[in-house]
């Protein structure tokens, strides 16, 4: 009981106070791989994470040796690592992160396992228009948030630099001949970022992961589905990023409304 008791209120202060938490490292052993380092942040709000051959088996089902995949909102790197040992030292994961706070394990994270993986880690939001945008949070510990101004009344003291992606792939990668996987969490502005790349969906279909936010209406919703189904995407509920995982076709946009918060994979038809 004092075990729970002190653990409540560890994350009831983080939740209002500002701390900068450090982090631990652990080596992970995966089959057929070999030996990762996976750094975790110590911030008690933050949901325990590892790294396994399940979550890169999940990547494996659709990306291959060599491709290159994009993830906005790659926190500390827990969904980024898995990408990249999917696709392997011959691959590159762009991995985009403004706060600050995760950003520098997302670094170490992609640092320190360079002999398996190809993780270039950028401090960036990816938004509409390029500029710098107020990052603002819910908990004061900045374990959530992001530039869509409705994420919470603690905000960083500076403010972020927001990014065109379109602009910046066509800018900085201009040699990419296909884009396999862009996966999309930013705290309910994942519909303005589908949106701003327009253009890269047409051109390189490729496979799209984001979220369909607890906050959003039904209207909202509905705009999502029929954006991403006029792009030419099948639109599938997924439960987890393991291998084994449940995938749930959303025939229609009326199903947006069937679960409040959850994960979509849209497949290019």
């Amino acid at each position: 009981m004092f075990n729970y008791l002190k653990k409540k209120y560890t994350k009831f202060v983080a939740k209002r106070k500002f701390s900068d938490y450090g982090d631990a490292t652990s080596v992970i052993s995966i089959q057929g791989i070999g030996n990762i380092n996976f750094t975790c942040w110590l911030n008690p709000l933050e949901q325990e994470k590892t790294i396994s051959l399940s979550q890169v088996n999940f990547y494996r089902k659709f990306l291959k040796t060599g491709d290159f995949v994009i993830d906005i909102g790659a926190h500390i790197g827990d969904t980024t690592l898995p990408m990249a040992l999917a696709v392997g030292a011959q691959g590159t994961v762009l991995a985009f992160d403004p706060n600050p706070h995760v950003f520098k394990i997302l670094q170490k994270n992609a640092d320190q396992n360079r002999h398996i993986s190809n993780i270039i880690p950028l401090p960036y939001a990816i938004a509409v228009e390029e500029g710098e945008y107020s990052y603002a949070s819910s908990e004061a510990s900045f374990n959530n948030g992001g530039i869509s101004g409705k994420n919470g009344k603690f905000g960083l003291g500076e403010k972020v630099k927001g990014v065109n992606l379109q602009n910046f792939i066509h800018t900085q990668y201009p040699e990419v001949s296909k884009i396999s996987l862009i996966k999309v969490d930013a705290e309910g502005y994942d519909i303005q970022i589908l949106k701003s790349i327009s253009k890269l969906l047409d051109q390189y279909k490729p496979t799209l992961i984001f979220e369909c936010f607890k906050d959003l209406s039904e209207q909202d919703r509905h705009d999502l589905f029929n954006y991403i189904s006029q792009k030419g995407y099948k639109i599938n509920k997924m439960d987890d990023f393991e291998e084994d995982a449940a995938i749930t076709p959303i025939p229609q946009k009326q199903n947006m409304l069937d679960w409040k918060h959850f994960d979509i994979i849209a497949f290019a038809e």
